[in-house]
């Protein structure tokens, strides 16, 4: 198995970890209420997808 000669330094390592990060999920504004919510599903506060009421609140 092979085995690095030498140890990889704190900078290299950092250097190639600055894309391993995490992401923001995209909110948008319900337009029905305002509220932000995620993009394609149904608002947690009206319950409205799409312009049409899809659950009952």
């Amino acid at each position: 198995m092979a085995v690095p000669a030498r140890r990889t330094s704190k900078t290299r390592k950092r250097k190639r970890r600055t894309h391993f990060k995490l992401q923001v999920p995209g909110m948008v504004a319900c337009p029905n209420c305002g509220e932000y919510k995620l993009a394609h599903r149904v608002c947690k506060e009206c319950g409205h997808y799409k312009g049409e009421e899809v659950v009952e609140k």
